[in-house]
């Protein structure tokens, strides 16, 4: 790891001081052209001696803005401390796990993954329409039908139409022969430019496309695509727990990538992150937002600085190595539900590097599943599958008060 490290709690407190000394403070500064200020103090506690051990409540407090891709450009000087923590996290995600080359990758902390996809859409919509020319309905989205529903959001604001691709029932593996002949469809339709949504590890399944798969497929087309990962899961652990795995910057045909740190690295929630490789963010500026120093690239514009140290601070408190431990734990307990469900002849799927177990519906009564919160795959009925997540949270007691839940009943 080229910048993945530990700190100790002194560093990154003084760190993140750091940080905000280089933030406009409101308190001291009269800035009379900002609309932002710091947090009320008449209703919330801005003061207090727990602070000086909370650097993080005291980056809420201090409010910074973070509009802007601080990896690209100028960026508002008055932030500036917010930010530089913030391309630090983005240099990590980028280049220690993901494998882009130094500086070739652009990326910021978004407010989830739904948004982080949109923007990716965003910028392939415009790239089309600007190097060729592209009309709406010449443009399609393809993604397997185990896709998150922001893709859907996305086809809908964007107008661009978004086409699922089947997948099989019990591997949940993308039917190669089904896609192929969607795309020979679509081209005979019309259609000159996808757009393609590739998971790694799906909401409901945790499972993971092969984007080589839409690759060579299109590119036996001979049509142009781009390939956006949606990594809004399993981010933070799939390049952790398989060390083989080739979805990355290395891989040529990925153009993007989406993570959530409000999932598996516990951050607040309202913080995802996009990464992309270097030109193609360009593409979404949005040239009228002129009193911004520096370049509007974002979907949301205005965004928390607080919720950039909040990632900041997880990863640098773990490092590398704390990061694998916590994520072998996660696996640990996964193997450990998977056997027991072996033992009693329950039928699962499960991706072997994640921590997402889900059961067929027919083995788990509704009552049991109601009990231990699992979650179905659909709550309007015929729900053909229930997920169980190994989080921090879930510890071995907890799934084996669940086996014991599912062998009285059997």
């Amino acid at each position: 790891m080229k910048h993945w490290k530990k700190y100790s709690k002194e560093k990154l407190i003084k760190r993140i001081d750091e940080a905000l000394e280089s933030t406009i403070d409101f308190q001291s500064s009269k800035y009379l052209g900002y609309p932002v200020s710091k947090l009320d103090e008449n209703v919330f506690n801005t003061n207090g001696t727990f602070l000086s051990d909370s650097p993080l409540l005291k980056s809420y407090i201090a409010n910074p803005n973070n509009i802007g891709c601080h990896t690209l450009g100028k960026s508002e000087e008055a932030f500036k401390g917010s930010q530089e923590l913030e391309k630090e996290v983005i240099q990590v995600l980028a280049v220690d796990i993901f494998k882009a080359r130094e500086n070739e990758y652009d990326g910021y902390i978004a407010t989830g993954g739904t948004e982080a996809n949109m923007q990716a859409l965003w910028i392939y919509r415009n790239l089309f329409m600007k190097k060729y020319q592209a009309t709406l309905d010449e443009m399609v989205i393809l993604s397997s039908e185990d896709t998150h529903y922001s893709v859907h959001k996305g086809s809908n604001i964007l107008n661009v139409e978004n086409i699922s691709i089947p997948v099989d029932f019990n591997s949940r593996e993308i039917n190669a022969e089904a896609l192929d002949a969607i795309v020979k469809k679509l081209i005979d339709e019309g259609k000159k430019y996808f757009m393609v949504i590739s998971n790694m590890a799906t909401t409901m399944f945790g499972s993971v496309d092969n984007p080589d798969i839409y690759a060579e497929i299109l590119t036996n087309h001979s049509v142009p695509f781009k390939i956006h990962v949606d990594g809004a899961f399993g981010g933070f652990i799939y390049p952790i727990s398989n060390r083989q795995s080739t979805i990355n910057f290395e891989n040529h045909n990925i153009s993007s990538i989406t993570i959530d740190a409000h999932k598996m690295l516990q951050a607040p929630y309202g913080t995802g992150v996009f990464l992309c490789r270097k030109g193609l963010i360009e593409n979404v500026l949005t040239k009228e937002a002129q009193y911004v120093d520096g370049m509007d690239l974002t979907m949301v514009g205005s965004r928390s600085g607080a919720n950039a140290i909040a990632v900041w601070m997880i990863l640098f408190s773990y490092g590398y190595y704390g990061w694998f431990e916590k994520i072998s734990t996660l696996l640990m307990r996964t193997e450990w539900l998977c056997a027991q469900l072996d033992e009693l002849n329950i039928h699962y799927y499960r991706n072997p590097f994640m921590n997402i177990v889900t059961i067929k519906s027919e083995f788990v009564p509704e009552n049991i599943a109601h009990k231990f919160g699992l979650v179905p795959e659909t709550h309007e009925g015929n729900n053909k599958w229930y997920k169980v997540i190994m989080m921090s949270h879930v510890e071995i007691d907890d799934l084996s008060k669940f086996i014991d839940e599912l062998r009285n009943q059997s």
